[in-house]
């Protein structure tokens, strides 16, 4: 990888380069909604990065419940069944879309951006490594809390581990709207739907 790869890295970057930040000048979030451009597959869009957003502020929270014993381990180890699995089952399908469909087609709207689609497409190579990594974590804890041991310590690392994948989470989908959103209402293409 090189510096500016790595730099890049979904791990190490605080944002998109300026380079790549082009049409959020003419397209701030602030007025997206308003643009006549905005469409169902936007606002689709959004409401599945934010639905990922809560389950994992949601899965934050319980395991700190968890942690000071205002949530019982065992309702703890249901939720977390739930929505761990709905987080990444549901992360996996959407960057699957991304990565075959939308990112492809995106990236022939723009040559200023189209490097943007293919950072985005690292990150979720990236984020698949802290899924898993995740999906392991919970499944130790859960397998610890069907025993019926307690599973505090697995808890603590596990809130560890969510910690990261949000904040790695976070920067990647704020870096995808900012570039997609723009594009999207700017080339308005008929052939995403």
């Amino acid at each position: 990888m090189t510096t500016s790869e790595t730099e890049l890295a979904l791990e190490t970057r605080t944002g998109l380069p300026d380079t790549l930040r082009v049409l959020i000048d003419d397209y701030p979030r602030e007025a997206w909604e308003a643009d006549p451009n905005f469409s169902g597959l936007i606002r689709f869009w959004l409401d599945r990065h934010l639905m990922f957003r809560r389950l994992a502020g949601t899965m934050i929270s319980e395991a700190e419940q968890a942690l000071d014993a205002a949530m019982e381990e065992r309702r703890y180890g249901a939720h977390l069944s739930r929505y761990g699995s709905m987080f990444v089952g549901e992360l996996h399908g959407h960057h699957a879309i991304e990565d075959m469909h939308y990112f492809p087609v995106m990236k022939t709207l723009d040559a200023r951006v189209a490097r943007g689609f293919d950072i985005l497409d690292r990150d979720h190579h990236a984020i698949d490594g802290h899924l898993a990594a995740f999906a392991e974590a919970a499944n130790a804890t859960l397998r610890r809390i069907a025993e019926g041991q307690t599973a505090r310590d697995d808890i603590a690392a596990l809130l560890g581990d969510l910690n990261r994948v949000q904040a790695f989470l976070n920067r990647h989908l704020e870096d995808e709207e900012d570039l997609v959103v723009p594009v999207l209402l700017k080339y308005a293409p008929t052939g995403l739907v």
